[in-house]
């Protein structure tokens, strides 16, 4: 292996976070889901149906991944991550029309979001977003957990940013409109996350770093199995418990950020603060959130490194369960933000802890599909957490949803206890 692919390695970061960025502006729904429930005679929609169109976009991610992943295991990253974006532009575009076609009817208005929005945009989400991950591991097995981090900290990242941009476009440009925010995202995310994807590749078959020596699946089989193929990975403890926590960790997370500026406004006000000034400090929360929803996935990541996947999920959701019954008491901006922060630090790690983890279980060889299925569980989180919040009022909501990431954090010590057996899959 040359120093020039050492060296390459490393320049695949960067469109690798460029395409984390655009993907995640699904966590910047937020801004558009207070706009849908606003009183200024623009749309003034029912709650449960602002949740519905986020929620599609989860589901249609999670669920197109599976083929994604499947898909880009056989002809590489690039030219999945390429519909991935096209998908995507075309979504948010399409969901601009809303103001047009749609105007105020609240059923119709929410059936077009969250066709365009949601289904192909979050069908767009799904095919991008494993390809640089799966590639990225292949390139860096020595560095796992910090790699995966990086590369999807940009996720992360790119609802802090997207916050204030829809904030401008849709308070200052579009006078409390969604359509013409859409229809420049669309634009944007197409010709980067496009672009971008023309960078992606896979390393040689059989190129392995200077010095790092491979290590066998934790799962003991007979002859101590390398990768394994889905349907045996499906068959096996490891994934079942893998794909329960994912689902009670991120349903915790995603609640929170799918309904942070809305909650925080209103807890705000509560407390006593002015309207106008409430709203501009709930954008401040939701993007704190998303600094530390990046920061976390790198932080998770490094530490998993060190301390083993399993062991830094169970600290992760201890920690994510005590800050959910925190926040959601809190009516003080300081005790807002800080409750925001560590639930955003903590969801941010599972999207570095459970590639990493599936990746040492069940091998690299099959990482995209093996991957895409346990990312299945992020689907079903994605209606579990706003359907909550849909449903019951926030106080009840947060709490509940902390007892899940306390569950979370049991299931992951019976997966430490399966694991120092090496259990017999």
């Amino acid at each position: 292996m040359s120093e020039e692919k050492v060296i390459n390695r490393y320049i695949l970061i960067f469109p690798a976070v460029i395409i984390q960025l655009c993907l995640g502006s699904i966590y910047a729904w937020s801004k558009f889901q207070t706009a849908l429930v606003s009183e200024t005679g623009v749309y003034e929609w029912d709650k449960l149906l602002t949740q519905l169109p986020f929620t599609v976009g989860l589901a249609s991610f999670a669920g197109f991944m599976i083929f994604a992943g499947r898909w880009q295991d056989q002809v590489g990253p690039k030219r999945v991550a390429t519909i991935g974006g096209i998908l995507l532009g075309i979504g948010w575009f399409l969901a601009g029309f809303v103001d047009i076609f749609i105007g105020g009817n609240e059923l119709l208005g929410f059936l077009w979001v969250a066709l365009t929005y949601g289904l192909i945009g979050g069908a767009g989400i799904g095919f991008a977003y494993v390809c640089p991950i799966a590639a990225l591991v292949k390139w860096f097995p020595d560095l796992k957990g910090l790699i995966t981090g990086i590369a999807v900290a940009g996720f992360g990242l790119g609802a802090f940013f997207l916050l204030f941009i829809e904030e401008y476009l849709i308070e200052d440009v579009g006078i409390g409109q969604i359509g013409l925010a859409f229809w420049i995202l669309g634009i944007i995310f197409l010709v980067l996350v496009v672009g971008s994807a023309q960078m992606l590749q896979n390393p040689p078959k059989g190129w392995i770093p200077p010095g790092f020596t491979p290590k066998p699946s934790q799962i003991k089989t007979e002859g101590d199995k390398k990768d394994f193929e889905p349907t045996e990975m499906v068959q096996t403890p490891q994934f079942w418990l893998l794909w329960v926590m994912f689902i009670l960790a991120a349903a915790a997370g995603l609640m929170t950020i799918g309904n942070v500026t809305t909650f925080t406004k209103d807890q705000l006000i509560s407390g006593g603060i002015t309207a106008e000034d409430a709203s501009i400090l709930a954008v401040t929360t939701g993007s704190f959130l998303s600094i530390f929803n990046s920061a976390g996935r790198i932080v998770w990541g490094a530490a998993s490194d060190k301390l083993g996947r399993i062991i830094t999920m169970i600290l992760m959701f201890g920690t994510l369960g005590v800050a959910m019954f925190f926040f959601g008491i809190q009516t003080e901006f300081l005790f807002l933000i800080i409750g925001a922060c560590v639930i955003g630090f903590c969801f941010g790690g599972n999207f570095a802890l459970f590639p990493s983890a599936t990746d040492d279980y069940f091998g690299t060889k099959n990482l995209g599909r093996n991957y895409g299925l346990v990312f299945t569980a992020y689907g079903v989180a994605g209606a579990l957490g706003p359907f909550i919040a849909g449903v019951l009022v926030y106080e009840v909501a947060f709490p509940i949803l902390g007892l899940l990431a306390f569950l979370a954090a049991a299931l992951a010590v019976i997966t430490e206890f399966l694991s120092r057996r090496k259990a017999v899959a």
